[in-house]
């Protein structure tokens, strides 16, 4: 575990800032491309989106103002990129073109090795709309609290759970219809 206060003493001064970041990058790049792969689907892709959130928090990090946690500010530059990749990539695809080439991205990913009903289930996730799938994907798969999930995103609870909520029920009506 990193000791916070010291990791960003340490990103302040400018003779310790690069290792401080370095460190900082090894802490947090799994859990982030793990939250980022969850939500572009590609391995390649998550792999862009990482790069370009770490990118975006080296450019910011004299102005991290210390008012969240690392992680938080990591996850916040994480997610913004994320959708922000998804919105590009939606741009130049119809929804039936989105839908069937995350399929076919699923199946063709040799980091893919989960089986069939987990590639349904990661599809299903995949037709929720991205601020949805985000909120399902932060509860469901990393356990976060609403409460945290609040101050990351900058929503009122009720919100996130009814997110969670409508998530879960287009996700059982998805295998519902493709049985």
């Amino acid at each position: 575990m990193i000791d916070e206060k010291a990791l960003i003493k340490q990103l302040c001064d400018p003779s310790t800032k690069e290792a401080a970041f370095t460190q900082m990058v090894r802490e947090y790049q799994e859990i982030l491309y793990w939250q980022i792969r969850r939500m572009v689907i590609s391995h390649a892709d998550a792999d862009d989106v990482l790069q370009n959130t770490f990118i975006k928090a080296w450019s910011a990090i004299d102005s991290f103002r210390q008012e969240s946690r690392i992680k938080t500010w990591l996850f916040r530059i994480a997610i913004n990129e994320s959708l922000n990749h998804l919105a590009k990539k939606k741009q130049t695809l119809s929804l039936d073109q989105t839908e069937g080439s995350i399929a076919y991205m699923l199946a063709s990913d040799s980091y893919f090795d989960g089986d069939e009903v987990q590639q349904q289930f990661q599809t299903a996730i995949s037709t929720l709309p991205d601020k949805q799938r985000l909120v399902f994907n932060l509860k469901y798969f990393d356990e976060m609290k609403y409460e945290d999930m609040s101050d990351l995103l900058g929503t009122s609870i009720g919100a996130l759970k009814a997110s969670y909520h409508h998530a879960v029920k287009k996700i059982s009506s998805f295998f519902e219809n493709n049985d």
